[in-house]
C-alpha cells in the first residue's frame, strides 16, 4: 500500500514538473484570490491572462496586416520558449539522474538511521538516570566544592600578583613593552584596593620602580630618529596606558613625529635645489655631484608617497591616540585639535611653498601630459586629507597651485607666441634686405605674397598646437578640471583673453609700433610695412573669427558677455591695417618726394642748357612706382578706376598750351592785374586734390596716394626755384615723361594732368624767359627717352 502511494505521488510529480517550470519561467505564483484587473487579463506574461480576452482585443484593434505579424511573432516566442526548455533538460538531464540516486540512496540510508536513533534514545535515557542519580549521591558537597573552586581562583590571582614584579622585569629585558603594560593594567586596580596591606603595599611599589623603568625604556624609544610613526603610535598608546600626561605626550608625538617629515621635506628642498644649480649652470641634467634632478611627475610622487603619507598617518595615529579614546575631559579634546591643526598647518604651508617653486621651474617643454598629471595627483591626494582633518581644507591652497600653474603656462606660451613673432618678422626683414624687392623677384620664396602666407600659416598653426597642448588642462579625466572654480576661469580668462586675445592685441601693438618708429621699427622696410598692413587686414577679414571660434569650441565657451567680443578686435586689427597702408603710402611717397626734392634743389636752372633727353631721376621714378606697383599688387587687389580717355599722354600739351597763352595775354596785354592774381584766380575754378586723404585697401589707391604726395613735392620746390628758359623746358620735358607713364597707376587720370599741369604752370611764372618748347619735339626727346 505505501509502494503505491509513492507510485502516485511520483506519477502526479512528474506531471507537474513541466508545469511548474513555466509557472517558474513566467513568473506565476499561485494562492493569489485577488480578483484580476481588466488590464492584467491581456497581460500575456501575467498570471491572470485569459487568451480570449486577449484575442478579442486584437481582433478589435489590430489590421490583418499587424495581426497576421502578431502571429508571427508569437510563433516565434513559443519556438523560443520550446528552444529553451529543451536546452534546460539537455542541460540538467545528468543532474537529474543524478539526483534520482541521491534520493533512492537516501531512503536505504534513513531506514538504517531510523535504527541507530531508537538506540542512540535508549541510551541517552539510560544516561539521563545515571547522572540523576550521581546528583542526588553529591548534592551535600557541591557547596564545598564551589568554594573551593573560588579560592582556587584568588590563589591564582594571589600568585599573578606575587609574580607580578618578575614578570614585570622579564618582559623589560625582552622588550615585549605591550604585554608589560596589559599586566599593569590587569593589576593596577587590585593593588589600589589593597594597598592597606602591608604584602600588597610592597608589591605596588617594586610594581611603579618597574613602571617607571618603562616608561623610560618607551620614552627612549620614543625619541629614536629611525623610528616610524606607526612605531611612534604605540609607544604613546603605550604610555598614555601607563597615566603618563596626554598633553605633554601630544607635544613629544607631534615633535618627534616632525623630525621624519622633516626629512621628507628637506629631500624635496634638495631636488628644486638641484634643479636650480642646473639651471643656472645650463649645462644638462647632470649637475656637479651627479645628481640628476627628478622631473615634476616624480617629484609629486615623492611628496605624496613620502610626505603626505607620513602626515596622513601622523594625523590618523593622532587622532586615535588622543582624540577618539574614550574620555571625558573635552578640554583636553580642544587642545589636541589646536595643536593639531597648528602642527599640520605650518608643515603644509612649506610643503606648497616647494610645490609652488617646483611648478614655477617647469618651463623647459611645450608638452603638458606630465605636468597636468602631476597637478592632478596633486589635487587628488588633497581632497583625501580634508577627510582626515575636517578642521582644514586644504583643497583651496591646492586649488590655488593648479590655478597659478595653469596661468604660469599660458603665460610661457604666450611669450613662446610672441617671440615666434618676432622671429617671424626678422626672417621677413632678412628675406627683403637679400633680395630687392623693387625690381623683379627671381626667389619667389621671397615675394611678399609668399613670405605672407607663411608667417600668417606659421602662427596660425603655432595658436592650434598652443590651444591643444592647453586642452591636457580640461581632459575628461583630469579631478580639478570639471571643477567650476577652475574651468571657468581658466578657459576664459586664461587662455580665450590672457593668450588668444591678448596675442592678437600684441600682433597689432607691434604693427602699430612700426608706425611709431620705435626702437629698431625707425628702419623698417616699406615692404614689411606693406605685408603687416595685409596681414592685419587678413585678421580683421577672417582670422580673428576663425580663432576666437576654434578656442570657444575647444574649451566648451558659452557665455560671451564677459569676453572681448569679435567686434572689437576686428575694429582695432582694421585701425591697424589702415594705418600700416597710410604710413606705407608715407614712406613710400616721402622716398620719391627726396629724390624729386634734390633733383630740382640741386639743378641749376637759370643757367641749363637747352633739354635734349629726359633727366635720369624721373627714370628712376617711374621704375620706383613701377616696382611698388608690383609689389602692392602682390598684396592687394587692383580696385576701382575711373574711365579713361583715349588722349591721355597728350592732355598735358594742350591744358600746359592754354595755361601759357592764357599767361602771355594776361603779361603782355595792358592790364594792372597780377600775374600771381590770375593763377589763384584759375585755380578756384579747378578741381581740388587731397593730398593726404585715406588710402583704401587696394592697389590703385595706394599707388594714387603715393603718386599725389611725389608730385605734390614736386610742384612745391618748383615754386620754390627760378628758371631760366631752358630750365623751364627741361620742367615741360620731365612732366611729359612722367605724364606718359604715370596716369595709369592712379585711380583718375586727371589727377595726374592737374598736378602736372600745375607744375609746368608754376614753372612759368617762376621763369624769367618763359618761352616753352614745342610740343612735337618734347614728344621726340621723350619717345628718344
Amino acid at each position: 500500500m505505501m509502494a503505491t502511494t509513492n507510485n502516485d505521488e511520483e506519477g502526479g510529480g512528474q506531471r507537474r514538473r513541466p508545469r511548474d517550470l513555466l509557472k517558474s519561467y513566467y513568473g506565476i505564483t499561485e494562492g493569489s484570490d485577488v480578483a484580476p484587473a481588466a488590464s492584467s487579463l491581456c497581460d500575456i506574461n501575467g498570471a491572470n491572462f485569459d487568451p480570449n480576452v486577449y484575442l478579442s482585443k486584437l481582433l478589435k484593434e489590430r489590421s490583418l496586416m499587424e495581426l497576421m505579424d502578431k502571429e508571427q511573432e508569437m510563433v516565434k516566442h513559443i519556438k523560443t520558449l520550446d528552444s529553451d526548455m529543451q536546452t534546460l533538460v539537455y542541460e540538467n538531464y545528468n543532474k537529474f539522474i543524478s539526483a534520482t540516486d541521491t534520493i533512492r540512496k537516501m531512503k536505504t540510508d534513513f531506514k538504517k538511521m531510523e535504527d541507530e536513533m531508537d538506540r542512540l534514545a535508549t541510551n541517552m535515557s539510560a544516561i539521563t538516570e545515571f547522572s540523576g542519580c550521581i546528583s542526588a549521591a553529591l548534592q551535600d558537597r557541591r557547596q564545598q566544592i564551589t568554594k573551593l573552586s573560588g579560592v582556587h581562583t584568588l590563589l591564582k590571582k594571589l600568585q599573578f600578583l606575587f609574580e607580578l614584579p618578575a614578570r614585570l622585569q622579564k618582559c623589560i629585558e625582552q622588550e615585549s613593552y605591550s604585554q608589560a603594560v596589559r599586566y599593569c593594567a590587569k593589576s593596577r586596580k587590585v593593588l589600589h584596593q589593597y594597598q592597606h596591606m602591608p604584602s600588597f603595599h610592597g608589591i605596588q611599589e617594586d610594581v611603579k620602580q618597574i613602571v617607571q623603568q618603562l616608561s623610560f625604556k618607551l620614552r627612549e624609544q620614543f625619541r629614536q630618529k629611525n623610528s616610524s610613526p606607526k612605531q611612534l603610535a604605540e609607544c604613546v598608546d603605550l604610555l598614555l596606558q601607563l597615566n603618563e600626561p596626554a598633553e605633554e605626550l601630544c607635544e613629544e608625538f607631534l615633535s618627534y613625529a616632525r623630525q621624519k617629515i622633516d626629512e621628507d621635506l628637506a629631500r624635496l628642498e634638495q631636488e628644486i635645489r638641484l634643479l636650480e644649480a642646473q639651471g643656472a649652470a645650463s649645462k644638462g641634467p647632470v649637475v656637479a655631484d651627479g645628481s640628476v634632478p627628478m622631473d615634476i611627475l616624480e617629484f609629486v610622487d615623492c611628496g605624496c608617497n613620502g610626505f603626505l603619507s607620513n602626515i596622513c598617518l601622523v594625523i590618523a595615529s593622532y587622532n586615535d591616540m588622543f582624540l577618539n579614546r574614550q574620555h571625558e575631559d573635552e578640554q583636553l579634546d580642544a587642545i589636541a585639535v589646536k595643536k593639531l591643526v597648528h602642527f599640520v598647518n605650518e608643515l603644509m604651508k612649506q610643503y606648497f611653498d616647494y610645490v609652488r617653486q617646483r611648478v614655477h621651474l617647469e618651463h623647459s617643454t611645450g608638452d603638458n601630459t606630465i605636468l597636468v598629471r602631476s597637478l592632478d595627483r596633486f589635487h587628488r591626494r588633497l581632497q583625501a586629507m580634508n577627510k582626515l582633518l575636517p578642521d582644514t581644507d586644504f583643497s583651496r591652497a591646492g586649488t590655488e597651485i593648479v590655478s597659478k600653474a595653469a596661468r604660469d603656462r599660458v603665460s610661457h606660451y604666450l611669450l613662446s607666441l610672441m617671440q615666434h613673432l618676432s622671429d617671424c618678422l626678422t626672417d621677413i626683414r632678412q628675406s627683403l634686405a637679400s633680395q630687392n624687392l623693387v625690381g623683379k623677384q627671381e626667389d619667389r620664396s621671397a615675394n611678399p605674397s609668399a613670405l605672407l602666407r607663411k608667417m600668417s600659416s606659421s602662427l596660425t598653426d603655432q595658436i592650434k598646437c598652443v590651444l591643444s597642448n592647453l586642452q591636457t588642462f580640461i581632459d575628461s579625466d583630469i579631478t580639478f578640471a570639471m571643477k567650476p572654480y577652475f574651468h571657468s576661469t581658466f578657459c576664459m580668462h586664461d587662455v580665450r583673453e590672457g593668450l588668444v586675445v591678448a596675442f592678437i592685441r600684441h600682433i597689432l601693438k607691434v604693427s602699430n609700433e612700426f608706425c611709431d618708429g620705435c626702437g629698431d621699427k625707425i628702419s623698417a622696410p616699406p615692404a614689411l610695412l606693406l605685408i603687416l598692413s595685409r596681414f592685419c587686414h587678413d585678421l580683421e577679414q577672417s582670422t580673428i573669427g576663425y580663432l576666437l571660434t576654434l578656442v570657444d569650441d575647444q574649451f566648451l565657451l558659452d557665455d560671451s558677455s564677459k569676453v572681448t567680443s569679435s567686434t572689437e578686435l576686428r575694429n582695432e586689427a582694421r585701425a591697424a591695417a589702415q594705418r600700416l597702408l597710410n604710413h606705407y603710402v608715407q614712406v613710400q611717397g616721402l622716398t620719391i618726394s627726396q629724390m624729386l626734392r634734390k633733383s630740382v634743389e640741386t639743378r641749376d636752372c637759370l643757367s641749363s642748357i637747352e633739354p635734349r633727353n629726359v633727366r635720369a631721376v624721373m627714370k628712376r621714378v617711374i621704375e620706383d612706382v613701377t616696382g611698388i606697383d608690383s609689389l602692392v599688387g602682390q598684396l592687394y587687389e587692383e580696385g576701382i578706376r575711373t574711365e579713361r580717355t583715349s588722349d591721355s599722354t597728350r592732355r598735358s600739351y594742350t591744358y600746359s598750351n592754354q595755361r601759357q597763352a592764357s599767361r602771355s595775354q594776361w603779361s603782355y596785354a595792358p592790364s594792372t592785374m597780377d600775374n600771381s592774381l590770375m593763377s589763384n584766380i584759375q585755380k578756384l575754378f579747378s578741381e581740388k586734390i587731397e593730398i593726404f586723404s585715406k588710402v583704401e585697401f587696394n592697389k590703385v589707391s595706394v599707388l594714387t596716394g603715393i603718386i599725389k604726395i611725389s608730385l605734390k613735392t614736386f610742384l612745391e620746390c618748383v615754386r620754390l626755384k627760378t628758371f631760366g628758359r631752358y630750365g623751364l623746358q627741361q620742367i615741360q620735358v620731365d612732366t611729359h615723361y612722367l605724364q606718359l607713364y604715370l596716369w595709369r597707376f592712379v585711380s583718375d587720370e586727371n589727377l595726374v594732368h592737374l598736378l602736372l599741369d600745375e607744375i609746368v604752370g608754376s614753372a612759368i611764372h617762376r621763369c624769367l624767359d618763359p618761352v616753352t618748347m614745342e610740343p612735337s619735339v618734347i614728344e621726340l626727346i621723350c619717345e628718344r627717352g
